[in-house]
């Protein structure tokens, strides 16, 4: 009896195993160990899946995910975090998909190396860092015309939304682009010292958004002080634009990764709710 107790105990945690190394696939490599709690979407009825958007800088790595029948469809654009275009932030267009949108997101850094290969973080600062904001603004462009040139997109309807590095990236690209109606920023900086590769932060183009933001921020976030996000309101409010912050009591950065530590359901689900409501409201 013992003997059968056992070997049932270790067939489990052999499933357990099999399971959790099934979910990891896909995910980057300094992401691991990846979360019980991780969310799977799947691409049943949707069009989903790796492509390569033609840029006058050479092709872009990137992914996309739509309904797999009708047109028309409104499109979000999505940033990843500074892991890359990993299984998390392709889920999360698969999420999108499967509400109506054209969702679609791109691999920034692919051009200094593979930040998805990597587990160090050190050597993936050193990657991120070479990659300026210009050529980011410069490869959303390019997402957006690929999703016009499908057919099914309608490009007078376009979001953003990004995680992280991503969230900056947000509020940068959104005083970049007259096409964006509305913004979803998750956790990004938004103060900083100005360098080559990137001259302005969100604060500084706060004055020049071209559609209203959502700032979507965890009380407790150790790399991003309350009191800049009170800079950032500020000065979206003395250029006459709107930016909508909220802030997540005692939640910490990346409080939506749920492949993480760092997930919290409660307001995540809150958060992705309220983006979503934003989105609608605005007309996206």
């Amino acid at each position: 009896m013992h003997d059968e107790h056992a070997n049932l105990l270790d067939r489990a945690r052999d499933s357990r195993r099999e399971m959790l190394a099934k979910v990891a696939t896909g995910f980057a490599l300094a992401a691991q160990p990846i979360s019980a709690e991780t969310i799977t979407t799947g691409s049943d009825g949707l069009l989903a899946g790796d492509i390569l958007i033609p840029s006058a800088n050479g092709n872009i790595p990137a992914y996309r995910a739509l309904p797999a029948s009708g047109g028309n469809l409104p499109v979000v654009v999505v940033i990843p975090e500074i892991f890359g275009l990993h299984e998390h932030i392709k889920d999360v267009c698969r999420r999108l998909a499967h509400l109506g949108y054209f969702a679609i997101a791109h691999e920034p850094f692919f051009r200094h190396g593979d930040v998805t290969k990597l587990s160090d973080f050190g050597a993936i600062r050193e990657i991120v860092g070479k990659t300026s904001d210009q050529e980011v603004l410069a490869d959303l462009d390019a997402a957006v015309a690929f999703a016009g040139a499908s057919g099914k997109a309608n490009l007078q309807r376009i979001a953003v939304t990004g995680f992280c590095w991503g969230g900056r990236m947000v509020w940068l690209y959104t005083a970049h682009s007259a096409r964006v109606k509305a913004g979803a920023a998750w956790y990004g900086r938004l103060v900083g010292q100005a360098s080559e590769l990137q001259p302005k932060h969100p604060v500084d183009v706060a004055a020049n958004l071209n559609a209203p933001v959502l700032g979507l921020y965890g009380e407790e976030d150790t790399g991003i002080p309350l009191d800049t996000i009170d800079k950032m309101r500020a000065a979206a409010t003395a250029g006459g634009k709107t930016a909508n912050i909220l802030v997540y009591p005692k939640a910490p950065h990346a409080f939506h990764a749920d492949y993480r530590p760092s997930y919290r359901e409660k307001d995540a689900k809150d958060a992705w709710a309220a983006m979503l409501a934003w989105f609608k409201k605005y007309g996206v």
